[in-house]
């Protein structure tokens, strides 16, 4: 299936991880003919993704943890890219703990990375977007959204609000030719799971009623479609990708 992505430019925060799944989707994206910007902290670590994804790769040295470093992160991929038609808002989860020993002060911080990153980047990519009548936003939250883990109040309360914005978002301009959905993870075979579980794998696969974690190729080739011409009458999804994690009805 030809995605239309073929020339699309395309925003990607959060990609320097070698087990990510904001570098599978680059990846995915980039294989569908987009030029993507990647960011992330790590000088070497971005310029070894860059690598691996090749020449329509292009590295930003940017902290999108707080809604400063989240504009600018946008705002250089508009101007390395000549402009942004697809963002893909992703970031790190807030370290776990539950009510009783999470104190308040790690509010504001979770808010920032899981929220308040997300406004920050669809108020510096979005209007152009409308002002052309295309574009794609994609975040990548997680499954607890839909269904909280234990011990990840800080992933789960900030992740909720960024899916009550990315949905009102959604409706306000779903007439200007722009779609945004969300797409929630469940276990895949990422670094952040290896930090929340370590390494023994076997005994998360055993909890996903598909039999196994997911891989983050499939991930981004998820999140590609979600970007494509043939996604256009899709917008204010919130939906799991999670191997049947989510026991839910809706």
């Amino acid at each position: 299936m030809n995605l239309g992505l073929d020339g699309r430019r395309a925003a990607v925060a959060a990609a320097s991880g070698g087990l990510g799944l904001g570098l599978a989707t680059a990846r995915a994206l980039i294989s569908e003919g987009a030029q993507v910007a990647i960011c992330g902290r790590d000088r070497d670590r971005l310029a070894a993704a860059a690598g691996r994804l090749g020449p329509a790769a292009h590295p930003i040295i940017a902290d999108v943890g707080t809604p400063e470093g989240a504009t600018a992160f946008v705002q250089e991929a508009q101007g390395v890219l000549g402009g942004v038609d697809v963002l893909v808002t992703n970031a790190g989860g807030p370290p776990a703990g539950g009510f009783a020993d999470t104190p308040l002060e790690d509010y504001a911080p979770a808010l920032d990375l899981n929220l308040l990153s997300v406004v920050a980047m669809c108020k510096a990519a979005v209007p152009p977007m409308r002002e052309r009548g295309w574009g794609r936003v994609v975040a990548i939250t997680s499954i607890s959204v839909r269904q909280p883990i234990p011990a990840l109040i800080l992933s789960s309360t900030a992740r909720a609000g960024a899916t009550g914005f990315l949905k009102s978002l959604a409706l306000e301009v779903a007439g200007d030719g722009v779609t945004v959905n969300s797409v929630l993870p469940g276990s895949h075979a990422t670094e952040r799971l290896r930090s929340l579980r370590g390494d023994d794998w076997d005994t998360v696969a055993d909890e996903v009623p598909a039999g196994r974690i997911g891989d983050p190729d499939d991930f981004g080739a998820f999140v590609a479609f979600l970007c494509s011409r043939q996604a256009r009458h899709l917008t204010g999804g919130a939906i799991p990708v999670d191997g049947g994690e989510y026991a839910g009805l809706l």
